[in-house]
């Protein structure tokens, strides 16, 4: 049996929608065997997550609406990457942002792609700690509430189901290999 090389090649591009965050762009590709087939992108900037730990080990997190879905999601402090910024620039400048907190430590812990079938965004994960308490300044529009919510009930309420977001689930699971919980 002959083995396929796991690649597909891009033949046509048509982009179908422009928007303010993603644009949508259907594809043709090339599979491995030589058919061709229809592929849609979601077409998105990137973005960042901060796993903040403070002294007495309390993940900060933030609680805000997420229209998508229609409910408030307990999350880590995230934001989209500006076009052409740096991840780890992104990273402590949405930390800041959303929590006002600014870390003596602040960690890659690699990136994560939050759903590789359509989506192009990649997440890129930091790990943050000593941390200095400022004034928060949100982006307009942006309402959110910040929670310290203690590790081991972190990782409860991820068994239990009660975190749903992704990239925080990633981030926990990161945090916790450095943080030697894992």
């Amino acid at each position: 049996m002959e083995l396929l090389e796991l690649k597909e090649e891009t033949v046509a591009q048509e982009t179908v929608y422009e928007g303010i965050i993603v644009n949508v762009r259907r594809d043709q590709a090339r599979l491995a065997d030589g058919r061709v087939t229809n592929r849609e992108v979601i077409e998105h900037p990137g973005g960042v997550a901060v796993f903040a730990v403070d002294e007495q080990e309390r993940v900060i997190m933030v609680r805000q609406f997420r229209y998508p879905m229609g409910e408030v999601v307990l999350e880590l402090p995230a934001g989209k990457l500006e076009k052409g910024e740096d991840p780890r620039d992104s990273g402590l400048r949405e930390l800041e942002e959303e929590t006002g907190l600014r870390p003596g430590t602040f960690q890659s812990m690699g990136c994560s792609y939050s759903s590789p079938g359509i989506l192009e965004e990649k997440i890129h994960l930091y790990f943050a700690k000593d941390l200095v308490q400022g004034p928060c300044h949100p982006d307009d529009g942006e309402f959110l509430e910040i929670v310290r919510v203690p590790y081991q009930e972190l990782l409860e309420m991820a068994r239990k189901g009660e975190i749903k977001d992704g990239k925080t689930l990633v981030g926990i699971l990161k945090a916790s290999f450095l943080m030697g919980k894992l």
